[in-house]
């Protein structure tokens, strides 16, 4: 198999990525390398959310909690740096995000409760757990953390999407060529067929969703780097991440995809909404028309899960 048809589907959505950037050219001709900054500065928490969802997806199962962990991680982080460097608060807010995704998964695991019933519960507790911890914005982002997501270097590449693509190539990366990496992917494609395989079903899904709190955690600093502050709020990461993993060529269900599409996909979202906001779109028509995008994308999701299922 030629590499275009192995990566045929991540190819068409690079294609209609860059079909879009050059609609929004022609709409607003001044359209150039700050353009793409505040495109990819705004879709650096999506980014972080999605990788966070397709982990889980990939691994057969789905986490309603992605939002409400990132809110957490932000917080926190925001209320660590106001008496420690950022270095340190950055390093306990990502094992926080880890934890906090390790104890998703032993829920899961432990109670053999279905996942989306487990997340649910979850994102109120992680919910309420963000305002014990901030009861309103507040806190501090050191300098040098903002700046490092702010503006280009070689004239037009984004800081904010180097820095993107670097973390999630330092655990992505490694994960799936790794033998838990392999199990997620097993456990995701056939439970059962991974257990008689000698994979540790249990431990590959809490693994699984500790690294989606990973991400998570990734998504609370990037949202506070563009904030400057911690919002004890959760965002609208939710269902955009669903869209943008579908969306992606992850299959709901598990065991195929990667992170590459989704995050592709996150781009293309938003760039549709930067085209309806430089058309004059009406700013109530452009979220109807995110939302719809969105549930249309997650229905033919589920509706490829239904065929697949019966085939």
């Amino acid at each position: 198999m030629s590499f275009a048809q192995k990566h045929a589907w991540t190819l068409g959505l690079v294609a209609l990525l860059l079909v879009l950037l050059g609609i929004t050219k022609l709409i607003q001709p001044s359209f150039g390398a700050s353009g793409l900054e505040s495109l990819a500065r705004a879709a650096l928490p999506f980014a972080f959310a999605t990788a966070a969802m397709a982990v889980v997806v990939i691994v057969g199962g789905i986490d309603l909690s992605v939002a409400s962990i990132m809110t957490v991680c932000a917080v926190t982080a925001a209320v660590l740096m106001q008496s420690m460097g950022a270095i340190p608060a950055v390093a306990i807010t990502l094992l926080i995000g880890l934890g906090m995704g390790m104890v998703n998964g032993g829920l899961i695991v432990l109670t053999r409760v279905p996942d989306i019933v487990v997340t649910l519960a979850m994102l109120f507790v992680w919910e309420g757990t963000a305002l014990l911890i901030l009861n309103a914005p507040g806190g501090t982002v050191h300098d040098w953390l903002e700046d490092s997501i702010a503006g280009t270097v070689l004239f037009w590449m984004p800081k904010a999407l180097i820095v993107m693509a670097i973390a999630v190539a330092l655990v992505w990366i490694p994960l799936k060529r790794s033998k838990l990496g392999l199990s997620i992917y097993a456990v995701g494609s056939d439970e059962l067929a991974a257990f008689r395989s000698g994979v540790a079903v249990g431990w590959t899904k809490v693994a699984a969703y500790g690294v989606c709190g990973l991400f998570c955690a990734m998504g609370g600093l990037s949202l506070i780097m563009l904030t400057g502050i911690g919002e004890p709020v959760p965002g609208p990461y939710l269902l955009a991440s669903v869209a943008a993993v579908v969306l992606g060529g992850v299959v709901l269900g598990g065991g195929i995809g990667g992170l590459l599409g989704p995050i592709i996909a996150v781009f293309i979202l938003r760039i549709i909404r930067t085209i309806l906001t430089l058309a004059a779109v009406d700013p109530n028509v452009t979220t109807i028309v995110e939302g719809t995008i969105m549930v249309a994308v997650v229905m033919l999701g589920a509706f490829l899960v239904m065929r697949r299922n019966k085939a």
